[in-house]
């Protein structure tokens, strides 16, 4: 039975300015972050929804998102047909991870709906309760704000940072970081941003010395050749997780080489199918699992917590980023990730209601 396909734009405001390495830092960063919410609906009524959050890290954004949804035929997707759904979306060139990981959760989500299970019971996962710990980002600042943050953050119940690096003032902005949250643990995000393994080594030699820093993620550029990832790996003191560095399952085998474990995120890995192919190729291979997320809504941050049980690491806390949830979804206790209290039963178990208008109010484009 063929669908129908609504798209719809959505700005995700920030709660506070949000600076990575590479943007603007101390008294800038981004200010909200625009995605796409998807509804595919059948003639029964059944209905599954789904999120884009495109990244320009991936050279994606609302409009590459929005090209790709207008040249899916929603006729050739089915909710009863799923792998030939997605081998037809796996025929879309030029692909948009983005796009396709939105209409992925939203396959999954209306199938699950239809026989009454949540989604990690449809992919025959578990979810364990009381276990799923989340970290809480903070966005590179002046010393000052980072201090206030994490106090803030540790203040309201968060036991675990993590702080995104690559720019002169780190070890300044660490330091008072640290004072202000003390006995914290803390992970480390460079993002990309130490251009040399001896740059690399030098920065994770004086993290592994404060005794605060439990890994580091993402020390170097993607593109710098395994050689040098071999040399940083065998004389870290510190774990070392790949991100811009893994993208699929197809990715492991290096990473495998190159880092001790990898950050998993669904708009990267196009969606929950893919995101548990590369989770399980990953491990396959003993390498240590992060689920991640880009600055994200409810919707998508419940999609991945459907694959926690796989993951030695969660840093899924987009949701908490932001002021202006349109999603209800899973709900987070002093960093603690759970299920039991969601209404919602079956699928994704995401309820998508603070768009305006309604629950889906119209086509807009994107």
């Amino acid at each position: 039975m063929s669908l129908r396909l609504v798209q719809q734009r959505f700005d995700l405001h920030l709660r506070d300015p949000w600076a990575i390495s590479g943007t603007s830092a101390a008294g800038g960063g981004k200010r909200f972050h625009p995605v796409v919410f998807v509804q595919l609906e059948d003639s029964l009524g059944r209905r599954g929804i789904g999120e884009a959050s495109p990244s320009s890290q991936y050279q994606e954004d609302v409009h590459s998102v929005s090209r790709f949804l207008s040249v899916v035929d929603a006729s050739r997707l089915s909710f009863d047909h799923l792998v030939e759904s997605a081998a037809y979306l796996d025929s879309i060139r030029p692909s948009s991870p983005p796009a396709r990981c939105a209409l992925d959760l939203a396959l999954l989500d209306g199938a699950a709906r239809a026989v009454g299970v949540p989604v990690h019971q449809f992919l025959g996962l578990g979810f364990t309760e009381g276990r799923h710990v989340t970290s809480f980002s903070l966005g590179i600042d002046t010393p000052e704000v980072m201090a206030r943050k994490a106090a803030a953050a540790v203040a309201g119940g968060m036991p675990l940072l993590k702080v995104k690096v690559g720019v002169e003032a780190d070890r300044e902005n660490l330091s008072a970081l640290m004072a202000a949250a003390p006995g914290v643990p803390i992970r480390v995000d460079a993002n990309a941003a130490w251009g040399t393994r001896e740059e690399a080594l030098s920065h994770i030699e004086w993290l592994a010395g404060t005794g605060r820093v439990e890994l580091v993620e993402q020390p170097m550029p993607p593109a710098l050749p395994d050689a040098d990832w071999l040399w940083l790996k065998e004389r870290s003191p510190l774990p070392l997780i790949g991100d811009e560095l893994f993208q699929t399952a197809a990715d492991a085998p290096r990473c495998a080489r190159c880092v001790h474990g990898v950050n998993v995120k669904l708009v990267k890995t196009g969606g929950l199918t893919g995101g548990l192919q590369a989770l399980r190729a990953a491990r396959e291979l003993g390498l240590k699992t992060m689920l991640g997320c880009m600055i994200e809504s409810s919707l998508l941050i419940t999609a991945a917590a459907h694959l926690a049980d796989l993951a030695d690491y969660l840093d899924l806390d987009g949701n908490l980023l932001i002021d202006n949830d349109p999603a209800v979804g899973i709900q987070c206790d002093r960093g603690v990730l759970g299920l039991d209290r969601v209404v919602e039963s079956a699928g994704l178990r995401v309820t998508l209601c603070g768009l305006d208008g309604g629950v889906f109010p119209a086509n807009v484009p994107a």
